[in-house]
């Protein structure tokens, strides 16, 4: 197919208004859907040039000396930052939401935790060290990664300021104000999710989903990048596929609500 033509995006669509549907979908021809496809594939490409770019301008974000010396909590005992790359050079951490006064991890963070373990072997062939980082203590980490069947390192920071140095943990104090001037405003994901952790919102909330990135070189760690919220979403391995399903996401006002740990679907 030829993915330069001229304006192919914006010409009107093949089909007739007049077309049937199905489920209010229009139906057309194999020759309409094919023009249409032929259309979508210019932009789609567009979309993958995109991605390169912008790659390209977060491997070239300057790098952040990490000058404070962050001790976190392991199976084998307490461990320094540069300990923690496992000797590669590169360390990637998912700040795991599972603070101090949850019983369980956030479901929408094991279903991602689920898509990194999968792909763990591949980042460690690469000289890619990745783990999970949470405030909880580490024996209920050890206790919910048995549960959850996952390989992926993952470490506590209740013993130093690392999340919360990093901005993906918050003051428990400060957390319980913000969430009574806002209570009203927050969507129904919330309130779910803390009890599916075993919190209340304010709990739950003391906490947030993040990507940090670091480079060991010559001794030194450094911060490389750091994303949060929707910019976890390239974790998320269900969504990309969900895009290309007839559907879609087909979550509307029901926003992650469907979301479930792995071994609780089908329950009722």
């Amino acid at each position: 197919m030829n993915d330069d033509i001229p304006g192919a995006w914006t010409r009107p669509p093949a089909w007739l208004p007049d077309r049937p549907t199905v489920n209010d979908h229009r139906i057309g021809t194999r020759k309409e859907w094919a023009a249409a496809r032929e259309a979508l594939l210019v932009r789609e490409k567009e979309h993958t040039r995109l991605g390169d770019e912008l790659a390209r301008h977060r491997r070239e974000l300057p790098w952040v000396r990490v000058e404070k010396e962050y001790s976190l909590a392991t199976d084998d005992g307490p461990r320094a930052l540069p300990d923690l790359f496992d000797g590669r050079s590169q360390l990637l951490i998912y700040h795991f939401m599972f603070g101090p006064s949850y019983e369980a991890g956030c479901p929408i963070n094991s279903s991602i935790a689920d898509h990194i373990n999968g792909v763990l072997p591949h980042l460690n062939a690469h000289d890619v060290t990745m783990l999970l980082v949470s405030r909880a203590p580490v024996e209920k980490l050890h206790t919910y990664k048995r549960r959850m069947g996952w390989e992926i390192p993952w470490v506590s920071s209740a013993i130093s300021d690392f999340n919360l140095d990093l901005g993906y943990s918050t003051d428990a104090e400060q957390t319980r104000a913000w969430v009574a001037q806002n209570l009203g405003s927050l969507p129904p994901i919330v309130e779910r999710n803390a009890s599916a952790s075993g919190t209340d919102v304010a709990g739950y909330l003391t906490e947030s989903p993040g990507f940090s990135a670091f480079v060991l070189e010559d001794g030194v760690v450094y911060q490389t990048y750091a994303t949060g919220w929707r910019g976890v979403e390239f974790l998320m391995g269900y969504y990309p596929i969900l895009d290309r399903a007839p559907k879609g996401r087909d979550e509307d006002e029901g926003f992650q609500l469907w979301i479930r740990r792995h071994d609780e679907y089908g329950r009722t």
